[in-house]
């Protein structure tokens, strides 16, 4: 009969015993590392954002997600997670280009906004008629066809005189759409309901080290033509408040989606705006 070495048999068990804690270990080490991975993509690459308002229709809808980059503007303490104080400043900072598309915080309460970078410093900036005025000159704008879209329990039209009936009864929003181009070439289409009180405004210049944007959706949007208040106007927005830039729909709804329905997440989503650039 032959005899079993003690020592041997004890390095056996703690063997076993290693390998069988090994893979509770390694889910948990893979788990830290991918909250490492998240936390940095968030804070220096991508990070999300769903819109919650019709102020830049015609381009992006209520039910938009986007994914919005952050390293076009540098970073500051706006463009990172939880809004964390790290003092005034942008890191690697790049002035945004007239005509992007912007995620921002609000001036006072420090909330997320999303607008169209109209305005650069040292740029005088003005409205007439609806007419966009920058350093003097006119924005070109052309009109173009109604921006249509079916009235829904989730999607209503805001005045009655846009309201119009499809030949199959279908009830339609149809707002006046035009498209501008910006000095540079940069168009993009814009939604103008008439003459309203914002369609007339002083000029105003840019100071250093602020934006000044506006909504594409013109009679729908507190933007820089307001004063900055609270949940309305933004006013002169400083760059420091510069979050991201937009930069493509991951994902679309048209509202009927619910959580405790998966179904639904498909049945709802609006498939040919996923993918969309910005």
């Amino acid at each position: 009969m032959s005899e079993t070495d003690p020592a041997a048999a004890d390095d056996s068990a703690k063997a076993e015993d290693l390998a069988a804690k090994k893979p509770e270990g390694s889910f948990a080490w893979f788990l830290v590392k991918l909250v490492i991975i998240v936390l940095i993509f968030r804070t220096f690459v991508f990070s999300t954002f769903s819109i919650p308002s019709e102020s830049m229709l015609p381009r992006l809808m209520v039910g938009d997600y986007l994914f919005t980059a952050k390293w076009p503007y540098g970073f500051s303490r706006a463009s990172l997670p939880f809004d964390v104080d790290i003092g005034d400043g942008r890191l690697f900072a790049h002035l945004p280009k007239r005509g992007d598309v912007v995620v921002f915080k609000h001036p006072v309460d420090r909330s997320d906004y999303i607008k169209r970078v109209i305005g650069l410093p040292g740029d005088t900036i003005q409205v007439k008629g609806g007419v966009v005025f920058i350093n003097g000159e006119a924005v070109k704008k052309e009109r173009i066809a109604d921006f249509v879209h079916p009235v829904t329990p989730y999607y209503a039209c805001r005045e009655v005189r846009f309201r119009k009936t499809a030949p199959d009864g279908t009830l339609l929003c149809a707002y006046p759409r035009f498209r501008e181009t910006l000095p540079g070439g940069k168009s993009y289409q814009v939604l103008d309901w008439g003459s309203t009180p914002q369609d007339d405004t002083p000029p105003r210049i840019v100071p250093e080290g602020m934006l000044f944007m506006m909504g594409d959706n013109r009679d729908n949007s507190m933007d820089s033509r307001f004063p900055a208040v609270a949940g309305q106007g933004v006013g002169l927005v400083p760059l420091d408040n510069v979050v991201s830039r937009a930069s493509f729909i991951a994902f679309s709804t048209d509202g009927e989606a619910s959580w405790i329905n998966p179904v639904s997440w498909f049945t709802a989503a609006r498939w040919n705006r996923i993918g969309d650039g910005i």
